[in-house]
């Protein structure tokens, strides 16, 4: 969508509880780059009227704090309906479906998400959709997910209902979820979205930090959230330091001069830098310049 972050630079994902006025008010100060109104686990089923009649103001209210605005409904066989319709007339800019294993899932959405637009007279075509995949099932189908609309931008793997349906024990270290969230980052790699990474779901920032750093090792660049308080961690460890850019920078001015002498590589720092490793320090770079140049 015009004037938006490009999807790829949208580092952390806040998870805001729907109907709490005050939690989704203080929200629009926390430093994520995208905050998301919370219909399903966050919102009581009793609750849930109350939180539509709050998408109208809460969604001005983020987009003047220049927030990327997005909600996650419930499925559409239950409350999702009713959720959609109150939140596509606010205008969100992303909407997020839970419990997604099937392409037909995002296929119904995409429909929907379609029909309101008309009805609200937004353009068609701009709101973007970011399914959650939350089950083993919905795990193995995530290319499928990942490309059953044109309008799937993100994917975002789950911790707590992915654990459940696993059977794994949670732990801070995550590792029980190691091959889910590699496993689920490849294929959205391979269906060409931006894979979201699971929240960590305790409130210290020793091991968000630990957390974030495993994640951004196996390729991710954007992570959910559950906690306010976490969002500008999370932007500082998604974002290249300036160490890491300076690194980068050498390792690009050391394979290029080589590559002048007519050599395939060049030993840096007692490494060997190839093509692989030359392309990886050229597209650091041009993240931490976006990131710079998105504010």
């Amino acid at each position: 969508m015009p004037g938006l972050r490009s999807p790829a630079l949208r580092r952390s994902w806040l998870f805001v509880p729907g109907a709490d006025p005050k939690a989704l008010a203080e929200a629009a100060n926390c430093g994520a780059d995208v905050l998301i109104q919370e219909l399903e686990d966050f919102t009581a089923p009793a609750r849930r009227p109350d939180a539509r009649r709050l998408a109208a103001e809460t969604y001005r209210r983020w987009h003047q704090a220049g927030r990327i605005v997005a909600v996650r409904v419930n499925p559409l066989a239950g409350d999702g309906m009713a959720d959609l319709e109150a939140a596509m007339a606010a205008r969100p800019d992303v909407v997020m479906l839970p419990k997604v294993d099937r392409p037909a899932h995002v296929i119904e959405l995409a429909a929907a998400v379609e029909r309101l637009e008309r009805r609200h007279g937004i353009p068609l075509g701009t709101t973007e959709l970011a399914p959650n995949v939350e089950s083993a099932k919905g795990l193995n189908a995530t290319v499928a997910i990942a490309t059953a609309s044109p309008r799937v931008v993100a994917c975002l793997v789950a911790s707590e209902d992915m654990a459940a349906d696993l059977g794994a024990e949670r732990g801070r270290d995550g590792r029980e979820l190691d091959y889910v969230r590699a496993k689920f980052h490849a294929d959205c790699v391979a269906a060409g979205v931006v894979s979201i990474d699971c929240p960590y779901t305790w409130r210290d920032a020793e091991g968000l930090i630990a957390d974030i750093e495993h994640a951004r090792r196996l390729g991710y660049r954007a992570k959910s959230l559950v906690v306010a308080e976490h969002a500008k961690l999370v932007n500082r460890v998604l974002t290249p330091s300036d160490d890491a850019v300076a690194k980068a920078r050498r390792v690009i001015a050391a394979f290029e001069q080589a590559r002048g002498s007519g050599l395939g590589g060049v030993e840096l720092d007692g490494s060997m830098i190839e093509l692989p490793i030359y392309l990886n320090a050229k597209r650091l770079v041009a993240r931490a310049e976006a990131l710079a140049g998105a504010g």
